[in-house]
């Protein structure tokens, strides 16, 4: 059954307690900060936080206002990573999130570049890896197995993140934004039920996408399917530890998987 995340943006007050669930979980380490003139610390997603709120002041609705939105993955229906991937690291579960197998990637950084919401990072000073939110479905950490939802929803303490079925999310997102239009917010909007293909992260919007620093219509990398695997494994320098039958075994191999779990068959 396809999951979902669904974030709130207008029951939001940037707590940060999601950030703080997700450091946990995943036993990340605190990154030092600085002092920028906003409230909002770390300035970007990292291999050490895959989870932060993003603080935006803006004019909204003819007022000044504190805008709130979450960055981390989007887990993409379609998803750009996984495309570009050379090893075929990258997989989606059951339940539609996207994973990194940190023992497949290779470090190319392909991903980083591709991803239209600059989610995935480079762990540059410890694996070289590339690193970002797994839904909690970690190998060894998978709380979705266990029947917990993600570490981030159970500290929510405004209702602003829920999991569940896609579906039924789709339709209380669909609800709430209807409920924001007839209180006067006429831009309300759903952000993730058509986007990509579908996105396992869905936005309740009081406003349109690019308020928020979201992309209005993300694009999808185009497969250069040799030039990137070749490209990828070079850079990676892993031509003589990986042997390249293997790379490309295991890449058909995921690919005829997905292509029969697709079909039904």
């Amino acid at each position: 059954m396809s999951k979902a995340i669904l974030y709130d943006s207008t029951k939001c007050t940037a707590c940060r307690g999601c950030q703080v669930a997700c450091k946990s979980w995943n036993q990340h380490k605190a990154e030092e900060t600085e002092n920028r003139g906003s409230y909002e610390n770390p300035e970007e997603l990292s291999p050490e936080t895959w989870v932060k709120m993003r603080f935006i002041e803006t004019e909204h609705y003819g007022k000044f206002a504190w805008l709130f939105a979450r960055r981390a993955c989007m887990h993409c229906e379609d998803a750009s990573c996984a495309i570009v991937c050379p090893t075929g690291a990258i997989l989606k579960t059951d339940e539609g999130f996207v994973h990194i197998d940190q023992d497949w990637c290779i470090g190319c950084g392909n991903c980083v570049q591709a991803c239209p919401f600059n989610v995935p990072h480079k762990d540059h000073h410890g694996s070289g890896t590339a690193k970002k939110c797994t839904a909690c479905t970690s190998v060894g950490l998978n709380r979705q197995d266990a029947g917990m939802d993600p570490s981030c929803i159970t500290t929510c303490p405004t209702g602003a993140l829920k999991f569940g079925d896609r579906d039924e999310l789709i339709n209380e997102g669909n609800q709430q934004v209807a409920n924001l239009m007839a209180d006067g917010y006429s831009n309300a909007y759903l952000y993730g039920e058509h986007e990509l293909g579908g996105l396992h992260v869905l936005y309740v919007l009081d406003d349109s996408p690019e308020v928020y620093d979201l992309p209005e219509s993300p694009q999808l990398a185009s497969k250069d399917v040799i030039g990137k695997w070749l490209t990828g494994i070079a850079t990676a320098g892993v031509i003589a530890a990986l042997p390249l039958w293997l790379v490309f075994k295991r890449k058909q191999r995921l690919e005829a998987e997905q292509s029969k779990a697709k079909g039904g068959v």
